[in-house]
Formats: structure tokens, sequence, C-alpha cells
């Protein structure tokens, strides 16, 4: 059984910055491509970011490119969302995503494997 853990979540100002880790077990970890979603308050799940396999292939929504990066190690079976320049719109619960196709995507769909989410709050 595959399981997924965020952690790292919590309250930042306006401008600051977290890092979210998503920690894998269950199966090898360099098998999935794995991504980041997100969801506020009476809204729908949005896509922020993905890593292939190897770790040499990201992808990010427009709303996060500049700001936002995700890394993994493979060695640790964890993947990694360093969030800079935080805004208040950022706010949400912060979803960590498995899949074990070979090229990454940003369809919640195309994922088998989710984490049960981590709350990150930036504040004015």
């Amino acid at each position: 059984q595959v399981q997924l853990v965020e952690s790292g979540g919590g309250s930042v100002q306006d401008g600051g910055s977290l890092r979210l880790s998503c920690a894998v077990s269950g199966r090898t970890f360099s098998v999935y491509a794995m991504a980041w979603f997100r969801q506020a308050p009476g809204k729908e799940r949005k896509y922020v970011g993905a890593i292939n396999r190897n770790g040499d292939v990201t992808d990010y929504a427009d709303f996060v490119k500049g700001r936002f990066t995700v890394s993994r190690d493979n060695a640790k079976n964890t993947m990694y969302l360093q969030m800079d320049s935080l805004k208040p719109e950022d706010t949400a619960v912060y979803y960590c995503a498995a899949d074990t196709a070979t090229y990454i995507s940003n369809v919640p769909s195309r994922y088998d494997y989710w984490g049960p989410g981590t709350q990150v709050t930036v504040s004015s």
C-alpha cells in the first residue's frame, strides 16, 4: 500500500517562505512522477507543479512560476515544495500526488495516490 504524507505547512506573513515535504512509503519512490496541488475553501483543486521520476524535469502553474520550486530526493523517498514570496492568495490546503506514468501531468485524475494535505496560511 502506497502512502503519502505531507508536512511543513503553517502560518506565515505576506512575503514569507515555507518548505513542504511529501514522504512516500510502500513502494520504490523513483517509479513515481510527483505533483503538488492545492485547494482553497470553496474552490476547486488546482495544479501547482510537478516533477518527473528522475527529478530532471519540472513544470509549474503560471501563478507560482519564479516563486515556488519542486524538487525530490529519491534516496529519501521525499518530494519538496519550496515556496518563497508567499501571498495571501496562496492560502490553501496543499496536497502531494503520485503517478506511475512516465510523463508528468497537471490533471488531478492522472494521479493514483494522494496525501491527506497540509494547511498553508499566508496573512497580510
